[in-house]
């Protein structure tokens, strides 16, 4: 199990939030922690901690008045650590490349896939294309519904139709690299991770794949490791010290790399 480092960044500043409260509205979250240090000082933190394979996630919506400010701490990180960061929010056949070439390993995407709560098997096999498969990371964050999980787009405010299940992994792992799911409905929250997903999750396990939700002690850690069959990569966010939580950073690194 690996530790893959976050980066959000919500109205111009790293911050984490309650992942069920964004909305585009007044661009408005709850948030957990708000950073007073630049997206860069954490990217460099995590390259001399010798983490790759981290997300830097922007939380605003092109077209936000704040959605420049995102993309310019995003460019900060991404020069500070190049080659080790994915990014995701907002990604598009338009703009993915040039991610890349801000120095992103991957770019992740998901709202861009669907359209009007179906799959877009067009746009999927275009920026599949356009980037390569090998550079492409496929956000399926979801929330339970009628004792489902579904994948949920638009920094996670819209249900899909696509229940996510073997077969929509089986469907989507032609066209990327790995996948990162957050469990919404738990996210930010740091009060134990979703243990069905991550059942589920590692029950699959044909690519690499991240879990991001609800990891706020070690205890959560060595349950995720359990029922995930030490097949799935975890984020921990809120409860880290560095972002104002009671988890010590090095201690977490420390716990992922011995497990």
């Amino acid at each position: 199990m690996r530790f893959r480092p976050c980066i959000d960044i919500h109205n111009g500043s790293v911050k984490q939030i309650v992942g069920g409260s964004l909305k585009d509205e007044a661009d408005s979250a709850k948030d957990n922690f708000v950073s007073e240090l630049r997206a860069d000082f954490y990217a460099d933190l995590y390259k001399r901690s010798g983490l790759k394979g981290g997300h830097i996630i922007i939380l605003n919506p092109e077209g936000s008045q704040f959605y420049k400010a995102d993309v310019e701490q995003a460019g900060l990180a991404l020069d500070a650590y190049r080659g080790g960061l994915q990014i995701g929010g907002g990604i598009n056949s338009a703009n993915a490349t040039g991610f890349l070439d801000m120095g992103a390993s991957h770019v992740i995407v998901t709202s861009y896939v669907f359209k009007d709560g179906r799959v877009n098997l067009d746009r999927l096999k275009e920026i599949s294309r356009e980037v390569g498969k090998e550079r492409l990371v496929i956000d399926l964050s979801c929330r339970k519904k009628d004792g489902c999980y579904y994948v949920v787009t638009d920094r996670w405010q819209k249900f899909t139709e696509l229940k996510l299940d073997d077969e929509a992994l089986d469907m989507f792992s032609e066209y990327c690299d790995e996948f990162l799911i957050h469990a919404v409905d738990v996210e930010g929250m740091a009060k134990g991770i979703e243990e069905e997903l991550a059942a589920m999750l590692g029950s699959w396990g044909k690519r690499p794949m991240t879990y991001a939700g609800g990891v706020g002690t070690f205890s959560d850690l060595e349950r995720l490791k359990l029922l995930g069959q030490n097949k799935l990569d975890v984020t921990v966010g809120s409860a880290l010290d560095i972002f104002g939580g009671a988890m010590d950073y090095d201690q977490v690194i420390s716990f992922c790399q011995d497990n």
